[in-house]
C-alpha cells in the first residue's frame, strides 16, 4: 500500500518540478534581453576604459621621450658661460707671455665650472687617508703600507670620485696600503 500511495505524490512532485523548470525557462527568456543589454553595457565600458588606458600609456611614453631629449638642457645651459670663458682664454693666451696671468685665468674658469657643477648637486669624494670602502672606492693598486696604521687605508687618489645628490656618480680609483 505504501507503494501505491507514493506514486501519486511522486507524480505531483514531478509535475511541480516541471512547472518550476518551465517557469524558470520563461523567466530566462524574459530576462534575456536585459542580460544582453547588460553585457553590451559592460563591453562598452570595457572598450572605453581600454581606450583611455591606451591613450594614457601613449601620452606618458611621449612625455618620457620628451623629458629624456631635454634632460641635459639645464646642465648644458649652465656650462655655456664656462665654454665662453675658455674661448676667451684661448684667444687671449695667443698674445700673452705672462704665465701667471694664464694660470689665474684657468683657475678662474676651473672655479666657475666647479661652482656650476656643485650647484647641480655634484660633490667631490675625499678618499685619501680614509678606510677602503668597496661601495665608494675602486682599488687599482695595492702598495706596502709604510706604517701599520695605514693598512687598509687609501694611500692615494688616482682618479677622484664624485657624488651626485648624495649618490655615488663615479667611484674613486685609489691605491690601497697593504
Amino acid at each position: 500500500m505504501s507503494v501505491e500511495n507514493d506514486l501519486p505524490n511522486e507524480a505531483l512532485q514531478n509535475e511541480e518540478a516541471m512547472n518550476e523548470a518551465q517557469a524558470a525557462a520563461e523567466n530566462e527568456q524574459e530576462n534575456a534581453p536585459q542580460d544582453e543589454q547588460l553585457v553590451d553595457e559592460y563591453k562598452d565600458k570595457f572598450v572605453r576604459l581600454y581606450a583611455e588606458f591606451d591613450n594614457y600609456r601613449r601620452r606618458t611614453n611621449e612625455e618620457k621621450l620628451q623629458l629624456m631629449a631635454t634632460a641635459g638642457k639645464d646642465v648644458i645651459s649652465t656650462m655655456l658661460p664656462v665654454l665662453d670663458n675658455f674661448e676667451r682664454a684661448i684667444a687671449t693666451n695667443e698674445n700673452l707671455d705672462d704665465i701667471t696671468a694664464i694660470k689665474e685665468g684657468f683657475q678662474l674658469i676651473y672655479n666657475m665650472l666647479k661652482a656650476n657643477l656643485e650647484a647641480k648637486g655634484l660633490k667631490s669624494m675625499e678618499s685619501k687617508g680614509q678606510d677602503f670602502d668597496s661601495d665608494l672606492h675602486e682599488a687599482i693598486a695595492n702598495i706596502p703600507a709604510p706604517d701599520a696604521a695605514l693598512k687598509g687605508k687609501v694611500m692615494d687618489d688616482v682618479e677622484k670620485g664624485y657624488y651626485l645628490n648624495d649618490k655615488v656618480l663615479r667611484f674613486a680609483k685609489v691605491v690601497v696600503g697593504q
